[in-house]
């Protein structure tokens, strides 16, 4: 499915369309944006045709320089039947080539009031979230102490009702049973919410509850970057499960792997509270503070003081 095209730049930046407006339909399908001036120079050897181009003032002051012939083939060349559009920085005049074999080829030609470096830093982040690689998970996305918690688990563990506990102590809601994961960079990882279900959370016995109606608009946001997994289970005492947190659990998602815990389930166990606790030793251990390491550095220092002593 095509997710960007070249009229959903014009509108998100609004763009002057200046010509080869039958072309606004065409895919971007890369992040890349390419500055054609080794192409304008005539070397056309590696073109990214498929790429957005951008001419700023130092292409196009090159461009004026060259005599009549170049200039009509160059701009024919840089004109594709794959190349999505040719922004125009600097509001600067359209040279009259680009013109005629934008409308030849379709291409749109768009200009832009901003200089050429921030635009392209723009259309480069606008175009990296939209055509980030994406997934969906079942499960809940909280934003605890600044700390986006994805919380997993089989239908019916609890995640729903955790969440809104988790709620009503200050904490904020961002997905609930759906949560639609983007990955933004190498190792970030976004979460955020169907538009269908956004701010809704379905509990057993309730129905389905709007949280930001029920607990104000500082109870929910839009979106947060995924840090640590929490997956719910059952309790089962035939497993045996970590005591002292040392060994870390790794879950990965699309291409990023994510710290991940596993919290068993059973009569008595607060897991708003435990959840809570799980996100701030979680930014403590990012700031170096690892209160298992401590505690298994003591202990050794324990023994082998013991041993000297028996000696």
């Amino acid at each position: 499915m095509v997710k960007v095209r070249t009229k959903d730049i014009i509108e998100k930046f609004n763009l002057e369309l200046v010509s080869g407006e039958e072309g606004i339909n065409r895919p971007i399908t890369t992040t890349d944006i390419s500055r054609p001036g080794i192409e304008i120079a005539g070397y056309f050897e590696y073109y990214p045709a498929e790429r957005l181009q951008l001419l700023g003032k130092t292409e196009l002051s090159f461009f004026e320089k060259l005599n009549p012939a170049d200039r009509k083939t160059r701009m024919e060349r840089l004109c594709t039947d794959i190349t999505p559009g040719i922004v125009i920085s600097r509001s600067m005049d359209v040279p009259e080539e680009l013109i005629e074999a934008s409308e030849r080829e379709s291409v749109p030609v768009l200009r832009s009031t901003i200089k050429s470096t921030r635009l392209s830093s723009h259309l480069t982040n606008y175009l990296e979230s939209k055509l980030a690689p994406t997934t969906a998970v079942h499960g809940v996305l909280v934003d605890i102490y600044g700390v986006g918690v994805l919380i997993t688990g089989k239908s019916g563990v609890g995640k729903s009702e955790t969440a809104l506990e988790l709620v009503k102590r200050g904490h904020r809601l961002v997905a609930d049973d759906c949560v639609e994961i983007r990955q933004e960079d190498q190792d970030t990882l976004v979460g955020t919410s169907p538009e269908l279900i956004e701010h809704l959370l379905e509990i057993r016995g309730l129905g389905i509850i709007n949280v930001m109606t029920l607990f104000g608009a500082g109870s929910v946001r839009t979106h947060k970057r995924i840090s640590l997994v929490i997956h719910l289970e059952l309790w089962d005492q035939t497993k045996t499960y970590d005591r002292l947190g040392l060994d870390e659990e790794k879950m990965k998602i699309i291409d990023t792997e994510v710290t991940k815990l596993t919290v068993p389930v059973r009569p008595g166990r607060n897991l708003a509270v435990i959840i809570e606790v799980a996100a701030m030793n979680f930014r403590l251990k990012r700031m170096g503070m690892n209160a298992a390491e401590q505690f298994t550095s003591k202990l050794s220092d324990a023994i082998i003081d013991g041993d000297h002593e028996d000696r």
